[in-house]
């Protein structure tokens, strides 16, 4: 019973995101509401929603201060010599720029932090692909599978839950994963120059961009009065430190940005009038952003509440049949496409991975075989509802989320059979 209404919660929370009858912010609110009532649950529903949305807090807390950070930065200037370098180097040519897109955003994810990969490859391209009148989805794709396949490294979130969750060494899932990895590289440099080639086809037309690509991007408005093209190096140097200190988790991610918010502010605009100004003037771009991440915070809190999480991922190991037990690693892999599309990273890796490595320790099958398949699907996973950066991307863009899953998901799907497609041959999953 609780499988079935899991299910269903999902499906139904797409269904109605992706034919726009609720906006994403609505509908991750009032789906989990209905079907927590619907499962006998009512009563327990505000504890579960406040357990799910403070679980969520510092991820909500990081974007608000990174989206505020790097609007300052942008404010007073700081990324005008790189737009200026980035158009010299890779001119008016679509296929150039979906090709720069992808190296830079691959070079930038090697922190592990998407947020922190969006915001500045974003931040660099979104000018230019406006200029030359790109299509934005094109760098959504190229942003999430470049993001996506770097998270295989063991620093990435997603890597480390997987070891966690199996209590293993990370260095035994990451090591036999280089091949793959590197085919990763690969195919999202392939991806980029194909959609960067139909793009020049389509500009070449005339053909209009789809429906869902035009929006209002997160506007970072230019003031003359607030550049400060004095302070060009002393902004980049907190830039690289704020990096830094992500990269290196030397302090917490919220902490950082908190403190190079609260820097970048007092150094640029020490008078309180021109603060009040900078922060009026990107409260409307920064809220929509803390909103949709707390509202997910209330559908994931409400599904693990109510055991809907267990109970799907539990009953989705029936449908395996024994036959398949020593292939399981395999398996494993492709099973990971849906389930990281419909679960959580916590649900996944410490819900349904386990119960996947204890039966496969049946088979002959070892832990880490799993843990490496478990990973497989990350191109998926990146367009989640579940995933706090997908709102992001949508935000800055200025695209529709059902638009950028509708673009995105044949070449996410593509990328992950690509990654099984190198495990399997190097002996990953095998």
């Amino acid at each position: 019973m609780l499988m079935a209404l899991g299910f269903a919660m999902v499906a139904s929370f797409m269904a109605l995101i992706m034919t726009r009858r609720l906006s994403a912010l609505v509908a991750l609110i009032l789906v989990p509401l209905v079907f927590g009532v619907i499962a006998g649950h009512g009563p327990d529903l505000g504890k579960m929603a406040i357990e799910g949305v403070a679980q969520l807090a510092p991820t909500a807390t990081l974007l608000l201060f990174a989206v505020l950070y790097f609007a300052l930065m942008i404010d007073a200037g700081l990324f005008d010599p790189l737009v200026t370098r980035v158009l010299r180097i890779v001119g008016d040519h679509p296929v150039r720029v979906a090709l720069g897109t992808a190296a830079v955003a691959l070079i930038v994810a090697l922190d592990g932090d998407g947020a922190t990969t969006a915001l500045i490859t974003i931040t660099a391209f979104l000018p230019v692909y406006h200029r030359l009148g790109m299509n934005p989805l094109v760098l959504a794709v190229i942003l999430g599978s470049a993001n996506t396949v770097m998270n295989l490294f063991p620093w990435g979130g997603p890597s480390g839950r997987a070891a966690a969750a199996l209590a293993i060494d990370p260095a035994a899932v990451f090591l036999p994963l280089l091949p793959t990895i590197g085919a990763g590289i690969l195919g999202t440099l392939a991806i980029s120059w194909h959609l960067g080639r139909s793009e020049a086809r389509r500009l070449a037309s005339g053909v209009a961009l789809p429906a869902g690509a035009v929006g209002t991007p997160i506007a970072f408005e230019r003031d003359a009065g607030a550049l400060r093209p004095r302070l060009l190096w002393v902004n980049l140097l907190l830039t690289l430190a704020v990096l830094a200190c992500a990269i290196t988790h030397a302090l917490p991610l919220p902490l950082v940005f908190m403190g190079g918010f609260a820097l970048a502010l007092v150094i640029n605009y020490p008078s309180l009038a021109d603060q009040r100004a900078r922060l009026k003037a990107h409260a409307e771009n920064a809220m929509p952003i803390v909103l949709l991440i707390l509202a997910a915070g209330l559908f994931t809190g409400v599904m693990t509440g109510t055991g809907m999480i267990d109970a799907m991922a539990k009953g989705a190991m029936v449908v395996v049949p024994e036959a398949l037990g020593p292939w399981l690693g395999v398996v494993t892999a492709f099973l990971s496409i849906p389930f990281q599309f419909v679960l959580s990273n916590d649900a996944y890796y410490f819900g349904v991975v386990p119960v996947i490595a204890q039966t496969a320790t049946h088979y002959g099958v070892a832990p880490e075989v799993i843990a490496r398949a478990s990973l497989l699907g990350l191109p998926v996973h990146g367009l989640s509802p579940l995933v706090a950066a997908l709102y992001l991307v949508s935000s800055l863009l200025g695209c529709d989320v059902a638009a950028m899953q509708r673009f995105g998901l044949k070449w996410a799907a593509l990328l992950s059979l690509v990654l099984i497609a190198a495990a399997a041959a190097s002996g990953a999953i095998l």
